[in-house]
């Protein structure tokens, strides 16, 4: 695995972007876990707008929480491997989805990307105070459980949702 840093987005990201988005549509996968709506917003620009108003409270959708999100880019080629975001508290609403979201492109996959970013968004949010958070998976995604593990995650709770078993796992930000 090659070094990554967390880029927050921006317009001049916009063409790597959307070759990220593309990669997942090219594979079947319509979820882009972590991205905030860029799996389902066309515009950039839109979704641009819509990352920078969850940056604070005045300006988040009230349905939503305050929430950051990052582009996981690797620094030898500028590509975006991934994408985390990572909700700064809960409402009832993300009680069952956690924190914390993130996903790595197909062609990227396998190789400690996840696990990596996964650490690297432990680190902010506990400069942003935040002690423990919560990370969930579908009880079937393996690789999923793997990283939160390696990344100290301690099983919460299992539970389904529209049919499917999640599991949900606390980690303690002072760990990393």
């Amino acid at each position: 695995m090659e070094e990554i840093i967390l880029v927050f987005p921006k317009e001049e990201l916009e063409v790597r972007a959307m070759e990220f988005k593309k990669e997942f549509l090219d594979c079947g996968e319509r979820i882009i876990n972590g991205s905030f709506k860029l799996d389902y917003v066309d515009d950039y620009a839109e979704w641009l707008k819509i990352i920078r108003n969850n940056l604070k409270k005045e300006t988040v959708n009230p349905k939503w929480v305050v929430s950051t999100t990052f582009f996981a880019v690797r620094k030898s080629d500028n590509k975006i491997i991934g994408i985390v975001n990572l909700r700064h508290y809960l409402n009832d609403f993300y009680k069952n989805s956690g924190h914390i979201g993130y996903s790595v492109r197909p062609s990227e996959r396998r190789k400690g990307y996840a696990s990596e970013i996964l650490r690297q968004i432990l680190e902010y949010a506990r400069e942003k105070g935040l002690t423990e958070v919560c990370v969930v998976c579908k009880k079937e995604n393996e690789a999923s459980r793997k990283t939160i593990l390696k990344n100290g995650g301690i099983l919460s709770r299992t539970f389904k949702d529209e049919g499917e078993e999640h599991e949900a796992f606390y980690i303690n930000t002072k760990k990393h």
